[in-house]
């Protein structure tokens, strides 16, 4: 006999974790290719082809995302609290500040000049050495409290795991690649934020903040922020 699943268990639960299963395949197994993948087709090819497969995967699960943000059951409704939409918006705007200076080389990312491993300990590495992790549980923070649902804690749990993950991933091909040079770098720096800083092994210098990527993340908050209405509208007309 089967057990039958509560009606608000969608089928878009299940959906929305196993795209998350692909793209985190996608992208995580792309970076563990790197090396091979460099020595055989070039570091230029390379970046095209891991972009290739890993931006469409994105822009599925974000149209996705937004198409049944609202399915399952709704677990608590605030949006019309006093304080809530602005808290949820500083929210998002510090966890673009953490996902997105983390790689500063914009035409490396574009393989318009030849993309490189770097080992960074400045700027907002100082904070954390994962930034992109703590960005993303900061984003599904926000987006789950405002949203509420059953659909948008599964997606935030997904997300997640997915970063924790890239934490263990990503401190393991950077070890392997640099050696004591990242044990070092490990030493004096924290995946939790701030924690270096605390206790004395790093410390902030507020000059590395003041770089185009900073300034670059600040102006896409305010076009997300005036474009937001027009994204949901554009999303709504992709019958996914």
């Amino acid at each position: 006999m089967f057990m039958m699943l509560p009606p608000w268990l969608t089928t878009s639960h299940f959906t929305i974790l196993g795209l998350q299963l692909g793209f985190a395949i996608a992208h995580s197994g792309g970076a563990a290719l790197r090396p091979w993948a460099e020595k055989r087709i070039g570091p230029r090819l390379y970046r095209i082809m891991f972009a290739l497969t890993s931006l469409p995967l994105a822009v599925i699960l974000i149209i996705y995302f937004f198409n049944h943000r609202y399915d399952g059951l709704q677990l608590w409704q605030i949006q019309s609290l006093p304080g809530v939409k602005p808290l949820v918006w500083i929210l998002s705007a510090i966890s673009f500040l953490f996902l997105y200076p983390a790689t500063f080389n914009l035409l490396e990312i574009a393989a318009i000049t030849k993309p490189q491993v770097h080992l960074y300990e400045t700027g907002i590495i100082r904070i954390t050495r994962h930034p992109q992790m703590v960005g993303q549980i900061i984003w599904c923070v926000a987006h789950t409290l405002w949203l509420g649902t059953t659909f948008t804690v599964v997606t935030s749990a997904g997300l997640i795991l997915h970063h924790l993950f890239g934490v263990w991933h990503g401190d393991r091909r950077l070890s392997w690649r640099y050696g004591t040079a990242f044990t070092a770098v490990k030493q004096r720096t924290s995946i939790i934020p701030f924690a270096a800083i605390v206790d004395g092994r790093q410390h902030l210098e507020w000059r590395e903040f003041f770089r185009p990527a900073y300034l670059g993340v600040a102006i896409f908050v305010i076009l997300l922020w005036w474009s937001h209405p027009l994204l949901l509208t554009a999303t709504s007309k992709v019958q996914w």
